[in-house]
């Protein structure tokens, strides 16, 4: 249950705000370790009138309940396996909670990766731990990030340690060695995507949407996605290449294909995007960027490489019923 401290604090009012975002990671081993960081580092919030966001995966969520009591005004929970199926997601429902609180200090747990996770899935996980560094400059808000040290590949808590300017060591922050700097992706995130397979089928556009509109439906269908699954693949790569006719010239390349478990499109052109928070922002209507944040709001993954030479981005849906 809840410390008495810590109920305490869930109903006092807010500090006034101080300093700047703080981001940890945490490395644990265990789940006496895992509870017993979490609940001082949440308790620690409440009684200072702090609001918490804990979105962890799965049966974490009911284990650090028990711990720390159900939701209040402010203890917030959510499952990580939800919010951050496509990590693109989670910063946004991270500045949503800041906003909803504006005027005060918050604290947020995020674990967006954990075992069983795809290497797609832990690369874009990883990309949006990096991104955290530039999303949120000067807030008043303290980021503590799990990392499972004990069942996880050592690269990914290597990583870790590269997106994350401070460590939680001993219940205390220190600095992180290895950070690489606000903005500085790990290498792997960065690395050219695997080729499509050979079967991909192929379609070169120009001018007209309504083939590659036609292509996605037909091969999303013929693999068994469900209908509802299959508008939001449609309206997915349609936005994608509406933004290559709009915005590039010469035209791009879709690829369609499917496996066992997803199917997957991706879109070649020669733009370029500059903004590394793109589809992770919500934008004023008269701005542009609404495209990829369509894109990350409808699709389970989105993968993207773009520089000087053009842009990949790839889409997965997986064809299993959510």
């Amino acid at each position: 249950m809840v410390t008495e401290q810590a109920a305490r604090g869930a109903e006092m009012p807010a500090q006034p705000v101080s300093g700047d975002m703080s981001h940890l990671a945490f490395f644990y081993r265990g789940q006496r370790d895992y509870v017993a960081r979490i609940q001082a580092f949440a308790s620690a919030g409440l009684a200072n009138g702090e609001a918490v966001l804990l979105a962890v995966p799965g049966d974490k969520g009911s284990l650090l309940r028990d711990h720390l009591g159900d939701g209040t005004r402010r203890l917030h929970y959510a499952d990580m396996t939800q919010l951050g199926r496509n990590p693109a997601r989670i910063i946004p429902e991270v500045r949503d909670f800041i906003d909803a609180h504006s005027g005060q200090r918050v604290r947020y747990v995020g674990e967006p990766i954990w075992p069983g996770r795809s290497a797609a899935e832990v690369r874009e996980a990883t990309r949006h731990e990096a991104l955290i560094n530039l999303a949120f400059p000067g807030t008043a808000a303290t980021i503590l990030c799990p990392y499972d040290a004990a069942a996880l590949p050592q690269s990914v808590i290597h990583e870790a340690g590269r997106t994350h300017p401070a460590v939680l060591a001993d219940g205390h922050p220190a600095v992180a060695g290895s950070y690489a700097g606000p903005g500085n992706l790990p290498p792997e995130c960065d690395r050219p995507l695997p080729a499509p397979p050979a079967t991909a089928e192929v379609l070169r556009y120009e001018t007209d949407l309504r083939p590659i509109r036609q292509l996605v439906g037909g091969h999303a269908d013929r693999a068994g996605l469900r209908v509802d699954r299959v508008a939001d693949l449609v309206l997915a790569v349609s936005e994608l290449a509406a933004n290559t006719l709009r915005h590039t010239g010469g035209g791009g390349t879709l690829q369609v294909w499917h496996t066992g478990e997803e199917i997957l499109c991706q879109i070649q052109d020669q733009g370029w995007i500059t903004d590394p928070l793109a589809g992770r922002v919500r934008r004023p209507p008269d701005q542009r960027g609404h495209g990829l944040w369509v894109v990350n709001q409808v699709c389970d993954l989105a993968e993207m490489r773009t520089g000087p030479g053009g842009t990949t981005i790839r889409l997965h849906i997986a064809l299993a019923a959510s």
